[in-house]
């Protein structure tokens, strides 16, 4: 390879991954299993207070 096509070829990938850095996600984030029982144990415990 040319040095020339080279050196582009490294700067498009570049803005290439700083591009891709600015779009947002549809992905939600992730939660670990661990929180997930916590969240459902509290979730738990304010519907009981609820109906008391």
């Amino acid at each position: 390879m040319n040095r020339k096509k080279k050196i582009n070829e490294t700067l498009k990938k570049r803005a290439k991954k700083a591009n891709a850095k600015l779009q947002k996600s549809n992905k939600p984030k992730y939660v670990s299993k661990a929180e997930r029982a916590r969240l459902a144990i509290e979730s738990a415990e304010g519907s009981n207070s609820l109906e008391s």
